[in-house]
């Protein structure tokens, strides 16, 4: 298995021309096929344009430093002999400040220097970190949890039901803040949602439809990067979702499919359809696709669906200037995760479902099977 050494390795030589013309095509060819290796790609141009710029920097303080020196050796000069040995260089007065900054802070900028250099290499370090922090709404791109400006229910009747669902102390719980929708990955108890939802929570109840289950769940896995989290129920009284209809699809979706998701942008329960018009996500991520359905606040961490009943993925937000343009989690990733988290034995082996019961129904009929396995999340901070 190549590590992350092997990696930048790999992609120098590939940028630098240096690989052989059969293993560049090869290469080629597995970029144009493997979207996370063109992430990784990518990443790296990212982290080798940072230093490359770093460097441009270095260069320029040595030339920097090379004037002061010339200029300081002509003062000298003419301080001892009465006459300067080159010709008299007349500094304006722009200049004269930059040479009393210098003299005056020269041991300042040395250390901010080196802080800089520990910067890039803090860049290295936290490259994930810093991918997956990037805030998507400044650039035109916003995600789908709903604030929720009013509780129907009283700060006691909320209390009292977390009571009931195992809550060790009702008195640390706050309303409600935020919510969106989760849907059922095992019939043992395992939810998705996106990870923007749960965000900062200190506690996360689901619901169902009619209100009639509420439950109790915390984040076991959460993939920033690609907007996914796991959650997983808690509560002595949960015996199971039962049998679930849809299974997971693995490969990617086709362009111009009929997709549909089913969500919370509301108290109750809104579908809407729509189809998939890109197989990249906003500004080309590859871990997302394109689809034209009108989603809401609400709406991030339902399921998106195709005509079948296969999941394809997960919807996590929007085009801030285009109502249709919304974007969804690739069901890829999600099973990609999946499998790497049950190899790793992090956790235990997911039983994620094989057999479809939607193929081949009409869309009320899927959507009547469907509706209870699709549930709100609440979340208490």
């Amino acid at each position: 298995m190549m590590t992350e050494a092997d990696y930048y390795a790999l992609f120098e030589d590939y940028e630098a021309g240096r690989l052989p013309a059969p293993a560049r095509a090869d290469l080629e060819r597995r970029l144009a096929a493997d979207p996370v290796l063109a992430g990784r790609l990518a990443e790296f141009r990212d982290v080798t344009g940072t230093l490359s710029a770093y460097g441009q920097r270095l260069r320029l303080s040595e030339q920097l430093r090379g004037l002061q020196a010339a200029i300081d050796a002509e003062a000298e000069t003419t301080v001892e002999t009465g006459h300067a040995t080159m010709p008299k260089l007349h500094i304006s007065r722009t200049e004269q400040w930059l040479r009393e900054f210098w003299h005056g802070h020269r041991a300042t900028m040395a250390v901010a220097a080196s802080v800089a250099v520990l910067a890039v290499f803090g860049t290295l370090l936290g490259l994930e970190w810093w991918k997956a922090n990037r805030q998507p709404s400044a650039y035109g791109y916003t995600v789908l949890r709903r604030e929720v400006d009013r509780i129907k229910r009283t700060q006691r009747a909320m209390n009292k039901a977390i009571t009931q669902i195992g809550a060790t102390s009702p008195e640390v719980v706050n309303p409600g803040k935020f919510s969106g929708t989760g849907f059922a990955l095992t019939s043992d108890g395992y939810i998705v949602t996106s990870y923007h939802v749960i965000q900062g929570a200190d506690s996360v109840l689901i619901e169902s439809r009619d209100r009639q289950q509420r439950f109790r769940a915390e984040p076991v896995f959460s993939d920033v990067a690609h907007d996914l989290a796991i959650l997983r129920v808690r509560d002595a009284d949960f015996q199971g979702f039962g049998r679930l209809p849809y299974t997971v699809k693995r490969r990617q979706a086709e362009l111009g499919e009929r997709v549909y998701t089913l969500g919370y942008p509301r108290e109750d329960l809104v579908f809407n359809d729509g189809s998939l018009s890109a197989r990249s996500g906003f500004e080309g991520d590859t871990g997302f696709y394109q689809i034209s359905i009108p989603v809401n606040p609400g709406n991030s961490g339902g399921p998106v669906l195709d005509d079948r009943g296969n999941l394809i993925g997960v919807i996590s937000g929007r085009q801030m200037d285009v109502q249709s343009a919304a974007f969804a989690t690739k069901s890829s990733y999600l099973m990609r995760l999946v499998d790497s988290l049950s190899a790793s034995g992090a956790t235990p082996a997911y039983n994620v479902p094989r057999q479809n019961q939607l193929t081949g129904q009409s869309r009320p009929q899927q959507l009547r099977k469907l509706q209870d396995f699709v549930f709100v999340v609440k979340v208490y901070e």
